[in-house]
């Protein structure tokens, strides 16, 4: 849980004059709750599977040339890249539009185009692995209710929208499904160690650059 208090600290240190404390601080532990409930689902999953949080690697086709990437999953049918949202409301969205409603008001920008880049990002990164398949996850907590398309609910799709409660059973029965249906080779323990160090080695960990990114984040 180092990351998860690391990155506390950076979003504490870095409050702007006109923001309220009370609303940094009940920001802080709706998205440190959050991200507890998830690490809960992470430790669920089988043990010979592998997670990482809080991966920043580079990314020449984002606009501020880094991918931040909530949660990596590595398993031997497929590597399933996480993005965790933290709203409260009513959340609508289809998979094609750019960008989604909270409450039917707010726009917020497309949590599937979001992990799409980080997916490309990685791609990039594990070129060696060209035949392993990307799963993208969104997951958001129960504060919210969501509406979207009934393929990103379908556990056939390599893109799900699931609610943080759910998402160790989304994982387990996706590995389930692509076992069965045998068209992907699974990968060795000792594979999924080399994309886990290929990862681990790309990851920026320089806390003035992390810094910067989720500022510029904050900003757009």
């Amino acid at each position: 849980m180092k990351w998860l208090l690391d990155k506390l600290r950076m979003f504490f240190s870095d409050t702007k004059p006109n923001e309220k404390p009370k609303q940094k601080i009940k920001a802080a532990r709706i998205g440190a709750l959050g991200e507890y409930k998830i690490e809960i689902q992470l430790s669920q999953l089988p043990q010979e599977y592998i997670h990482m949080s809080d991966i920043m690697i580079a990314n020449p086709k984002s606009r501020t040339q880094y991918s931040q990437i909530d949660h990596i999953v590595l398993t031997p049918y497929a590597i399933f890249v996480v993005e965790t949202k933290n709203y409260s409301g009513y959340i609508s969205g289809k998979k094609e539009q750019a960008n989604w409603y909270v409450n039917k008001r707010f726009k917020m920008y497309s949590p599937i185009r979001q992990n799409y880049g980080h997916i490309k990002a990685l791609e990039r990164l594990l070129s060696d692995h060209k035949l392993v398949p990307f799963v993208s996850i969104v997951s958001f907590n129960r504060r919210c209710t969501f509406q979207v398309d009934a393929e990103l609910r379908n556990i056939q799709s390599n893109e799900l929208v699931v609610y943080d409660t759910e998402f160790s059973e989304f994982v387990t029965r996706k590995c389930f499904r692509m076992k069965m249906e045998g068209g992907v080779s699974p990968l060795s323990m000792s594979s999924l160690e080399v994309i886990e160090s290929t990862i681990r080695r790309a990851n920026i960990v320089d806390p003035e650059i992390r810094k910067r990114i989720v500022t510029q984040t904050n900003e757009s």
